[in-house]
């Protein structure tokens, strides 16, 4: 897939999230590149534009491990069961050194979880997996920094 076409997905994803869990799940969602051992931004929508990428490796925290492990195939994802604040809550692998980070910047995953209606809300994310499975997103040409919503 595009980046446009992960950009429609993605944005499909949060609003089906949100309308099931009856409010916001996420209010970060990033699309960003680590190819190179470089960190870039392709894709951002949230509270934090400018510091994002600035705070990257701190906020990845407890995710960092299995990020950077190489144990993730496309499609698969985490969740950081106690990420708070601008820690990051989960990633998804979107496609070769591709990844989606999904953060709330005001409530943990912990507390998150704790709604019942959560469980309803992972469904598109799960269906959002699934679409990335079976086609992954390739970004060709020169990595450029992206801050666009989505």
């Amino acid at each position: 897939m595009t980046l446009d076409e992960a950009k429609s997905f993605i944005r499909t994803c949060a609003n089906q999230m949100n309308s099931r869990y009856g409010r916001t799940v996420f209010d970060e969602w990033a699309v960003v590149s680590l190819a190179e051992n470089k960190a870039r931004v392709l894709v951002y929508y949230g509270p934090r534009n400018d510091d994002f990428l600035k705070n990257f490796v701190r906020d990845l925290g407890a995710l960092r491990t299995e990020l950077l492990g190489g144990r993730y195939g496309v499609g698969d994802f985490e969740f950081a069961r106690y990420g708070a604040g601008t820690g990051f809550e989960s990633f998804m692998v979107l496609g070769s050194g591709a990844y989606l980070i999904c953060n709330n910047t005001a409530e943990s995953m912990e507390s998150i979880t704790k709604n019942p209606r959560w469980l309803n809300a992972q469904v598109p994310f799960a269906e959002l997996s699934d679409k990335v499975r079976d086609n992954p997103l390739t970004v060709s040409g020169d990595t450029q920094f992206f801050k666009k919503p989505l």
